[in-house]
């Protein structure tokens, strides 16, 4: 039951500091990558050996009309209808495209196969199946590639039709302006992770979050997303910051209610709490920089936030993305399908 008492707001919105407050989201698992893709208890992961070359009622189902946004399919889609067609689906370390064509080619293929599996899925009985993830994963991949290669990124997206580019600068922008916060860390290092809520449930504590607050639903999953990856990432910032949302303890005193600062629920609703009193839904640029005084944070977020409203679909697509770490010797992949 929700929560029906007035948000509490002892004092006004105090700034958190540095980049430290989301140590989760910025360098455990830089620029906007999700999640873990599997089920389970909390684990602790150390980075992998070798690097992997990888360089959104309450009922909330993609809704049918979704499907007359998806982007347009090329004839010579190599998975455009997914398992259901008996096509390859991408493996988990297929190659990335070096060249403008065959890019442009992947993301137009990749993200129409994805929303028509997505569209197959119904989040509201089940987990991930196979082809979502590996096709998020794929398109992930190839949006992070395109971040880190501009001038590649420049030529391949003036060939996409004019609703996946501006998704594509989208993400490549958000991940740009978070990879620019990053810095690599030792191999050697151990990180905890865990199985995300599902995604059903989720949206859920995001919509009684909105219908309470009036913060946009999008942009408290957009917030989760950037700064835990929907709760896969377990580890407090080394400032302290806490729970799938990440507080700092004395802010959390003041604006969570009495919840749990570890409990999704309650953490959104925390969240949306905040936001609300620090200028939001009025001024998301300002809440936002309340809640992380970083530019490139607030870019980010509401870039993709802006993304799950043009099509829901787009939570779904960054549920399924995976947790990646950058250390000194490479970028790792720590989540994920196998």
């Amino acid at each position: 039951m929700d929560d029906l008492r007035r948000p509490f707001r002892a004092r006004p919105p105090q700034p958190r500091t540095g980049r430290g407050r989301t140590l989760a989201c910025l360098l455990l698992v830089s620029a906007a990558v999700a999640g873990t893709g599997g089920c389970g208890a909390t684990a602790t992961t150390a980075a992998p050996s070798s690097p992997s070359l990888a360089s959104t009622p309450s009922s909330p189902s993609v809704p049918s009309s979704a499907s007359a946004k998806a982007t347009s399919a090329s004839p010579s889609a190599t998975a455009s209808a997914g398992a259901s067609s008996g096509q390859a689906l991408p493996a988990p370390g297929a190659p990335l495209p070096t060249d403008p064509a065959r890019l442009a080619t992947a993301l137009r293929d990749t993200t129409t196969a994805l929303n028509a599996a997505i569209d197959r899925w119904r989040p509201s009985t089940g987990a991930p199946p196979r082809d979502v993830e590996l096709l998020a994963l794929y398109q992930q991949r190839l949006y992070r590639h395109a971040a880190r290669h501009r001038a590649l990124a420049d030529r391949a997206f003036a060939r996409l039709p004019a609703a996946l580019a501006a998704q594509a600068k989208d993400n490549v922008s958000a991940l740009r302006g978070l990879l620019a916060l990053t810095r690599p860390i030792k191999p050697s290092a151990v990180f905890k992770v865990q199985a995300a809520r599902p995604a059903a449930e989720l949206l859920g504590h995001f919509k009684r979050a909105e219908r309470r607050f009036g913060v946009e639903w999008e942009v408290l999953a957009s917030v989760m997303f950037v700064e835990t990856k929907f709760g896969r990432v377990r580890a407090d910032s080394h400032a302290g910051a806490q729970g799938p949302m990440q507080f700092m303890p004395a802010t959390w005193r003041a604006y969570g209610m009495g919840g749990d600062v570890q409990n999704p629920r309650d953490a959104v609703m925390g969240a949306a709490n905040y936001l609300h009193a620090s200028g939001a839904p009025r001024d998301y640029r300002r809440a936002l920089h309340a809640y992380n005084p970083s530019q490139a944070y607030v870019d980010a977020v509401l870039l993709h936030a802006r993304q799950m409203r043009r099509d829901p679909r787009a939570y779904y697509a960054y549920y399924n993305w995976q947790v990646f770490v950058l250390t000194t010797a490479g970028e790792r992949r720590l989540t994920g399908p196998k």
